[in-house]
C-alpha cells in the first residue's frame, strides 16, 4: 500500500515538471518574458524610507533608477529618499554637528535705541561772547590785559581810559551846584552827562571831591577769555571802537560732522554724553542745539552743534570729544552678527528648520548694532540660525543645489533681473531615455566646462523642447545652468550621427 502511494506521488511530480517546462519554453519562444532593463521600481517595506532615485553627490544632476557605481567618480551611488526630496535643506547628524562645532542662536526682538557716535571739536559758545567798547574819544593810560587768550573774571579791571571831553560837563555841574540854582537845572546837567556815557560812579566821585574826573577804569562785564585785544597802552580810542572781546567758558559748543543719513534721525533737544578724547574718565553732559543747514558736498555730512556744560572750566577750544547721542528706544528684530554670511551683493543666514535640516535664506539687514544686526526681511522671531560653522553648512547646501533653487525662486530681489544670463554650452550625443522630468543623453566632452564624455540627465526649459525625440536618436543640443536638475536643455535637433564633438 505504501509503495503504491509513493509511485503515485512521483508520477504527479513528473507531470507538474513537464507542464512547467512546456509553459516556460512557450513563453521564451513567443518573447513574452520581460526585458532585463524593465526592472520594477523598488518598493520600501512598511516602516522603511522610500527611495526615489540614486545619484552621485559630486555630480548631483544625473539620476539613476538603481544602485551601482558612479560613472563619474570612483564611488557608489547614494540613494535619495522621499522625505529628503521634500525637504530642500541639508540634513546633518547630531554627531557631525557636534564635531563641526555647529552652534545656533535664536532670532529675537530687543528694545534698542538708535545711537549715533561722533567726534566733535570744542569751540567757544558765540552766544556768550561780549564786546567791550568806549563811547568817548580819549587815550589808554594803562592796560591791565596784555595778551589775547588771558582769562579774566567779571568786574576785573581791564584798562584805564583818559577822556578829556568829560571835564567840561562835570565842571558845569559842580558850578551849578555851588551857585544854588534850582534842582531842575542840576538834573538837566546830569541827564546831559548820562547821554555822553559818563559813568555814574565817576559823576558821584566828582561831586564828592568837588573835582572833575576824566580817568575811569573799564571793568570786565563777564568772566571768560580775552579772544580779541584791539588796543595797546597810549593809543587813542574813539567812540564805537571795540577794545576787547571776551568769550565765556561756562558752556561750550561741540561741533561734529554727522553723515546725512544719520542726521535725519537727530532732533534738537536730544541729550548727549561727551567724553574727553584725551581722558575717557572725564565726561560731560550736553544737548543737541541745532543741525546747521549746510551739507558738505565732499563728505556728505552735516554739522551738528551741541551745547556742553563746562562749569568746571576743563574744556577749552580745540579739544576733541567723543559724543554719544541716544534716541528713543524701539523694538527691533536682531540676530548675532556672526550668523550672517555676506556674499558682496547679498546677505545669507543658515536657518535650522523644524525637521532638523538646514537651509540658506536670503535676508535684508538694517542697522549695525555692534555684535548684533537688525533684520528687516527674511527671518521671523524665534527662528534658529547657525552662528558657528555656517560656512560648512553653506558649502554642503551648494553641493545639493539648495542655493541654486533659492536663486531661481520668487524671493529673488528685483535687481537680480538685470544679472548676466547663464552661459549656453553646445554638445552632441545620443538620447538614452525620456521621461516627464527630463531627458538622459550620452554626450561627448564639453571643453567649456572641462567635462569628459558622460551620460547625464538634463531638465527642459520648455515643455515642447523634446517633441519628436525618442531613445536612440542622435542629437545636437544647447544647454545651460539652471532648473531643478541643475542643467537644462534650451534647444535640441536630430543629427545623422552621435559623435561626441562639443564646444
Amino acid at each position: 500500500m505504501k509503495r503504491t502511494a509513493l509511485v503515485t506521488s512521483l508520477l504527479a511530480a513528473g507531470v507538474l515538471l513537464a507542464a512547467g517546462g512546456f509553459l516556460l519554453g512557450r513563453a521564451t519562444v513567443h518573447g513574452d518574458a520581460p526585458p532585463a532593463t524593465a526592472a520594477p521600481q523598488p518598493t520600501a517595506p512598511a516602516g522603511e524610507r522610500k527611495i526615489l532615485y540614486w545619484h552621485d553627490p559630486m555630480v548631483p544632476g544625473p539620476r539613476f533608477d538603481k544602485p551601482g557605481k558612479s560613472p563619474f567618480m570612483d564611488m557608489q551611488l547614494v540613494p535619495v529618499y522621499a522625505d529628503d526630496a521634500d525637504d530642500a535643506g541639508v540634513k546633518i547628524s547630531p554627531a557631525v554637528q557636534q564635531s563641526l562645532g555647529i552652534r545656533t542662536a535664536t532670532v529675537k526682538r530687543a528694545d534698542i535705541s538708535a545711537s549715533i557716535d561722533a567726534v566733535g571739536t570744542v569751540q567757544f559758545d558765540e552766544r556768550l561772547s561780549v564786546a567791550v567798547q568806549t563811547r568817548v574819544a580819549g587815550y589808554v593810560e594803562h592796560l591791565a590785559v596784555r595778551a589775547p587768550m588771558e582769562r579774566v573774571r567779571q568786574g576785573q579791571a581791564l584798562a584805564t581810559i583818559f577822556a578829556p571831553e568829560w571835564l567840561g560837563p562835570q565842571n558845569e555841574l559842580l558850578a551849578l551846584q555851588r551857585a544854588g540854582v534850582p534842582q531842575d537845572i542840576v538834573a538837566a546837567a546830569r541827564e546831559r552827562m548820562r547821554a555822553m556815557s559818563i559813568p555814574a560812579d565817576l559823576v558821584r566821585k566828582s561831586e564828592e571831591t568837588g573835582i572833575a574826573q576824566a580817568r575811569y577804569t573799564l571793568p570786565a562785564p563777564a568772566s571768560g577769555v580775552v579772544t580779541e585785544l584791539g588796543i595797546r597802552e597810549g593809543v587813542q580810542v574813539s567812540p564805537g571802537l571795540t577794545l576787547l572781546r571776551i568769550s565765556g567758558l561756562e558752556k561750550v559748543w561741540a561741533v561734529a560732522e554727522v553723515p546725512e543719513a544719520q542726521a535725519l534721525s537727530l532732533t534738537p533737544g536730544q541729550k548727549v554724553k561727551a567724553v574727553l578724547q584725551a581722558d575717557p574718565s572725564q565726561s560731560f553732559d550736553g544737548e543737541l542745539k541745532e543741525i546747521l543747514p549746510q551739507v558738505n558736498a565732499g563728505t556728505r555730512t552735516l554739522q551738528a552743534r551741541f551745547e556742553v556744560d563746562n562749569r568746571s572750566g576743563k574744556l577749552i577750544p580745540g579739544l576733541l570729544l567723543r559724543l554719544q547721542i541716544n534716541g528713543a528706544a524701539a523694538s527691533r528684530l536682531v540676530l548675532p552678527a556672526e550668523a550672517v554670511i555676506r556674499t558682496g551683493t547679498r546677505a545669507l543666514a543658515i536657518v535650522r528648520k523644524e525637521s532638523g535640516s538646514f537651509e540658506p535664506r536670503e535676508i535684508q539687514l538694517g542697522e549695525d548694532l555692534g555684535d548684533r544686526l537688525e533684520v528687516l526681511q527674511g527671518l521671523r522671531e524665534g527662528d534658529d540660525v547657525v552662528a558657528s560653522g555656517q560656512f560648512l553648512v553653506d558649502s554642503e547646501a551648494r553641493l545639493k543645489s539648495a542655493l541654486g533653487a533659492m536663486d531661481a525662486g520668487p524671493s529673488r530681489p528685483a535687481s537680480a533681473a538685470t544679472a548676466q544670463a547663464p552661459a549656453v554650452y553646445r554638445a552632441q550625443g545620443k538620447v538614452e531615455s525620456i521621461d516627464d522630468d527630463g531627458i538622459t543623453i550620452s554626450h561627448g566632452p564639453v571643453p567649456g566646462l572641462k567635462w569628459p564624455a558622460m551620460t547625464m540627465g538634463f531638465g527642459k526649459a520648455d515643455a515642447a523642447t523634446f517633441g519628436g525625440l525618442k531613445p536612440g536618436d542622435a542629437v545636437r543640443f544647447e544647454f545651460r545652468k539652471g532648473g531643478p536638475m541643475d542643467w537644462e536643455i534650451v534647444s535640441v535637433q536630430k543629427t545623422a550621427s552621435a559623435t561626441g564633438d562639443a564646444k
